[in-house]
């Protein structure tokens, strides 16, 4: 049995143009593993084929190239086993207006074959704080709890890989917050969490390991303590007592701008300057410091450095 949650070798995915247009290349043909247990980041830039990647592992479209398997099985070769083994939450919100949660469920476990002594209807709806709502017909769901039944939906059958494709998009912060106590309970049981989301900082906190794909290809997929360690910059902003009209030839080792009047805002590689040297810099250009703050480098930096090198690189 492989330790892999997920595996994919070389998977590609060319959309034919309509009416004769020109063909687009989604997926390049992309390598990744996913290991068992892990919470699992896939990120990227609108278009750049994270939702692509994941119809292909739900089955709802045909890749054009390459390999895949969910919990060991190939979702060509076995793709019954291959579906069973994982629980999809889509973007769109997809109901059927005249289904009340309860009923949703019941088909949903039905629809997987899990008998009806062994369906999780009532926890379920429960874990995601719809119990009340139970009978309501779905029409009548705000849009936060249209999204926490879609989640409810995919786990019915108690799949091992949970995949939640921007599982918070439109979700206000207090139902977001439930939402992720509920997947961290669920991954502390052993469920592989897979999540694209564009709230870099929810993956920053969440994931252990982050991939980021942009124009079809894997730039990047690290832990996410090695990645956040990648850009070794720390920014220093410095605010002084007298007024500024340039940036002082003391600091033009460095890389600096002004930021307004009075503040100073110097960018150092760590492993190649300090604090020490650039405080002397400023000591030395004859200017009285008043306050220092830095901010550290974070996952939105990381982001927007590799995929714009990607963007020019196409």
């Amino acid at each position: 049995m492989t330790k892999n949650a997920i595996e994919i070798k070389g998977l590609k995915k060319i959309y034919k143009g309509s009416g004769g247009g020109e063909d687009k290349l989604a997926l390049k043909g992309i390598d990744l593993n996913i290991p068992q247990g892990s919470m699992f980041g896939l990120l990227g830039p609108n278009g750049a084929g994270k939702s692509t990647t994941i119809n292909i592992l739900a089955g709802l479209v045909n890749k054009t190239e390459g390999a895949a398997s969910i919990w060991g099985f190939d979702i060509d070769a076995n793709p019954r086993n291959a579906r069973a083994n994982i629980g999809v939450v889509p973007q769109e919100l997809m109901f059927d207006a005249f289904f009340t949660p309860r009923e949703m469920l019941e088909v949903q476990a039905g629809l997987y074959g899990v008998p009806k002594a062994e369906r999780r209807t009532e926890e379920l709806l429960s874990a995601v704080h719809l119990l009340d709502k139970a009978d309501a017909y779905s029409r009548s769901l705000s849009g936060g709890m249209k999204r926490r039944l879609l989640v409810a939906k995919a786990l019915v059958h108690t799949p091992p890989v949970l995949i939640l494709d921007e599982p918070t998009a439109g979700v206000d912060i207090e139902l977001r917050q439930q939402l992720w106590d509920y997947v961290r309970e669920l991954h502390a049981r052993g469920t592989t969490i897979v999540l694209t989301t564009h709230y870099l900082e929810e993956a920053e906190e969440l994931c252990d390991t982050i991939a980021i794909i942009n124009h079809g290809d894997v730039v990047c997929c690290e832990p996410t303590e090695q990645l956040l360690k990648r850009i070794d910059e720390k920014e220093i902003i410095i605010t002084l007592s007298d007024k500024l009209s340039e940036i002082p030839a003391a600091l033009n080792a460095f890389k600096s701008h002004m930021k307004g009047d009075y503040q100073l805002a110097v960018q150092i590689n760590q492993t190649d300057a300090n604090v020490g040297q650039v405080l002397a810099a400023v000591q030395q250009a004859g200017l009285t410091i008043t306050d220092i703050a830095t901010d550290e480098t974070d996952l939105e930096d990381i982001f927007l450095q590799l995929t714009s090198a990607k963007n020019k690189a196409a």
